[in-house]
């Protein structure tokens, strides 16, 4: 069945590869930094979600410290692509975003929502293409969350806020990455001072093995280089960094654009933005292409590693935690301008303030959750 499953696999995205060159040169190829963005969370298990509650519940920081590690390196890699402020002849910018009220609520509900649905934007995403069906429903509420907010939007944005500030434009580029190495650190020697340990493995145990490359798993590090080098790739290739949630929300208003919605009744989709979004194939938005690819990626990794399967069991309570789990993502990602990825990683690595005040907002949302788990019967693993 797995390979099966991965020769079909390969010969649907070799079609779809050829076909993206309709949209565009640079969209097939953002497809392609999908799929390895894909192969890389699934081998290395690299989930945001995760790796909090194992902090919060165990002290165990190794997860926390491979994000550490993926942000500096991140950030050394945008800072001189993001100082030039273009790249082969492309304009290019960072993920900077506005600091405000509904912002960092919009983080903190996320947050709750990471251990509700067990699994942050990109964790969903790759799970689903490891064939767990239960994040499945959490994505498809997911979707339905963040189109919620956006027609919200004018209401919350009508909150007190500073507005973006980017630290590299406060400061320099250079003083900013220093400044951020620092917080980092600070954050890493604090976390060790309360007790905090690095208790999995974050490198190879038993010596280096090439064909753990294509069957996994990935130790942590490793997994933690490949997505900023990745992210970097995405902000060399469509000219801004990696972002998740946008798709979802546009996915969503497609599909209430069949059930007969109209966009004139939203201000946040009379944008011109979203109204040629709307107007264009899905497969045209760079965003959902390289969702898309991060599903093939995670689901061609589970076969090559022999453990792509589906199971349909799931307790009530736990559809009630995931469907409430889903809302709470999709809902926050849009008020806090993006998830995990969109506002923190590559918020961080471009040195916007959102990043961090995001990150602040989240991690109190996830304690929050972890609190809530055993009320629906969720492990604690």
């Amino acid at each position: 069945m797995q390979r099966l499953a991965l020769a079909v696999v390969g010969l649907l995205t070799a079609a779809l590869f050829v076909y993206l060159f309709t949209f565009g040169d640079r969209t097939p190829w953002l497809f392609v930094i999908g799929i390895g963005l894909g192969i890389s969370l699934y081998h290395a298990a690299f989930g945001f979600t995760g790796a909090c509650r194992r902090a919060i519940l165990q002290r165990d920081i190794s997860g926390i410290t491979a994000q550490i590690v993926m942000l500096a390196t991140a950030m050394l890699l945008f800072a001189p692509v993001l100082a030039a402020g273009q790249v082969f002849g492309q304009v290019v910018t960072g993920a900077v975003a506005p600091v405000s009220i509904s912002m960092a609520f919009g983080a903190l509900i996320f947050g709750v929502g990471m251990q509700m649905g067990g699994g942050c934007a990109s964790g969903t995403l790759f799970t689903v293409g490891g064939g767990n069906l239960r994040m499945l429903l959490v994505l498809v509420f997911f979707c339905i969350g963040t189109f919620w907010a956006s027609l919200d939007m004018q209401w919350w944005t009508g909150l007190p806020g500073l507005g973006p500030v980017s630290l590299a434009q406060e400061v320099g580029m250079w003083q900013a990455v220093v400044l951020q190495m620092a917080a980092l650190a600070l954050i890493y020697g604090f976390l060790r001072l309360i007790g905090g340990r690095n208790r999995s493995g974050l490198w190879w145990q038993h010596g280096f093995d090439w064909s753990r490359l294509l069957r996994g798993p990935w130790p942590l590090l490793l997994g933690a280089g490949a997505l900023a080098l990745l992210n970097w790739l995405t902000l060399l290739v469509a000219g801004h960094p990696w972002s998740i949630t946008w798709g979802f929300t546009l996915w969503a208003a497609k599909a209430a654009l069949l059930l007969g919605w109209d966009p004139a009744t939203s201000p946040f989709w009379t944008g011109g933005f979203q109204q040629a979004a709307l107007a264009r194939p899905l497969l045209a938005d760079t965003t959902s292409v390289m969702n898309i690819g991060i599903v093939v990626g995670a689901l061609s990794a589970a076969a090559m590693a022999g453990k792509l399967k589906f199971s349909a069991r799931m307790p009530l309570l736990s559809v009630t935690a995931a469907i409430a789990g889903g809302l709470l993502l999709g809902y926050g990602a849009r008020l806090a301008y993006g998830c995990n990825i969109g506002a923190f990683f590559s918020g961080v690595a471009s040195t916007s303030l959102h990043g961090w005040v995001w990150i602040v907002a989240a991690v109190l949302g996830n304690v929050i959750g972890v609190r809530l788990r055993p009320w629906f019967r969720l492990a604690e693993a």
